[in-house]
């Protein structure tokens, strides 16, 4: 069924950064499709370090409903107590994903990449960027080893589970020789890949929302690359990672973001769809 959003506002709530542009990249083009769509009445974004802050913009909301999507990929410190303290959607320590407010109705979804849909999403990031630079052809999954790159954190175990769910389900496909998650900050990290299996092609999609730092810098720099050379080719606004690198004898194709993109604009909706059949 078709839902009837136009009296409606959406909040795309990211992370945002003060010291790269292109964190916040992937949440604005979403926020410009679905405007350009006329789904809502108005889409408006809310940021943890870029302006306008999380705080702001729930009071600028005009909707009869308000849908509050975070912009992350898995439930964790800031999806759990920061984003809903600011936004006073925490009720007796708990989150509240519906909240009355005057004429309002406050709704709060879970983070995109907790949708089931991102499965796909990740295996079409995968082989896309083989398809795109098939040299010196394009390797057979069962020939590859796929790698799930997320950020984790010592500070809140539910950061690594998106990305350990996504892994199960995609090794449970049995599409790929090999599926493993590594990660920025806790073990196995980034960096361990190359210890992790003996495959000779690995493809390596992160799972993040955005072309923040971390994707286009730090993980090119743990699978190998030269910061040095991440840095110039940053400067000349080059990808950082050519595709396919050898590196310690295998050939890494390193894919986009999952943030870009029609598919992951259809997952924002279904989000929504979602939040509303939970409450």
């Amino acid at each position: 069924m078709e839902l009837d959003l136009k009296n409606d506002t959406l909040i795309l709530v990211a992370h945002g950064s003060e010291a790269n542009s292109g964190s916040s990249a992937a949440v604005r083009f979403q926020a410009e499709e679905l405007r350009r769509r006329g789904v809502f009445a108005e889409v408006l974004l809310g940021f943890r370090l870029e302006k306008p802050t999380i705080q702001e913009v729930i009071g600028e909301s005009r909707g009869i409903r308000v849908f509050v999507v975070p912009f992350f990929v898995s439930e964790g410190l800031l999806t759990e107590e920061v984003i809903p303290r600011e936004m006073g959607l925490l009720e007796n320590g708990a989150v509240c994903r519906r909240q009355s407010r005057g004429n309002q109705t406050i709704y709060y979804s879970r983070p995109l990449g907790t949708h089931p849909q991102m499965t796909e999403l990740l295996l079409t990031q995968a082989s896309e960027v083989v398809a795109r630079h098939p040299f010196p052809r394009v390797p057979k999954p069962s020939e590859t080893a796929l790698f799930i790159a997320g950020h984790g954190t010592m500070k809140n175990e539910n950061s690594r589970k998106s990305i350990e769910l996504q892994v199960n389900i995609i090794r449970a496909k049995g599409i790929y020789r090999e599926v493993h998650g590594v990660f920025l900050e806790e073990e196995p990290t980034v960096a361990a890949c190359y210890d992790m299996s003996q495959c000779r092609n690995f493809v390596v999609v992160p799972f993040f929302m955005g072309n923040g730092l971390h994707v286009v810098e730090d993980i090119p720099v743990m699978l190998g690359e030269a910061e040095r050379v991440v840095q110039s080719r940053l400067k000349s606004e080059q990808p950082t990672w050519r595709n396919p690198t050898e590196k310690k004898g295998r050939l890494v194709w390193y894919a986009d973001s999952v943030g870009n993109g029609p598919e992951l604009t259809r997952i924002i909706l279904e989000n929504v769809r979602d939040v509303l059949s939970l409450v």
